[in-house]
């Protein structure tokens, strides 16, 4: 009897979910009346500059792209920031890296009396 054992080697591809690198924008004040929306669901750019993540530095631009037609960039540029309920502090945008599952909120400035 023979004793020789033949094995077959197969290989099958596994496929990596996608990540992901969709965040919740919640527009507040003027940056709701601008977009006419109180939230939404964006999905950040996957570039190769933005392998680690997306700088939350570039995400006004971003979203005033989106939005083009409306005030929204010019609410933005006076705005303040807020990620998972935690504010940014100002001039902080470039150390925040959204990687997906964050809710962003826009803080607009606001007077009263």
């Amino acid at each position: 009897m023979d004793a020789s054992v033949t094995s077959k080697s197969s290989f099958t591809t596994e496929t990596r979910p996608k990540p992901n690198r969709t965040i919740t924008v919640l527009y507040f004040a003027a940056a709701s009346t601008a977009t006419g929306l109180t939230f939404g669901s964006i999905e950040l750019p996957t570039t190769s500059s933005h392998t680690q993540g997306f700088p939350l530095s570039e995400l006004a631009a971003f979203l005033e792209a989106r939005h083009a037609g409306t005030d929204l960039g010019k609410i933005l540029r006076t705005s303040r920031w807020s990620v998972d309920a935690e504010m940014v502090e100002e001039g902080e945008e470039d150390s925040v890296i959204l990687k997906g599952g964050e809710e962003v909120a826009i803080i607009c400035p606001v007077s009263g009396g």
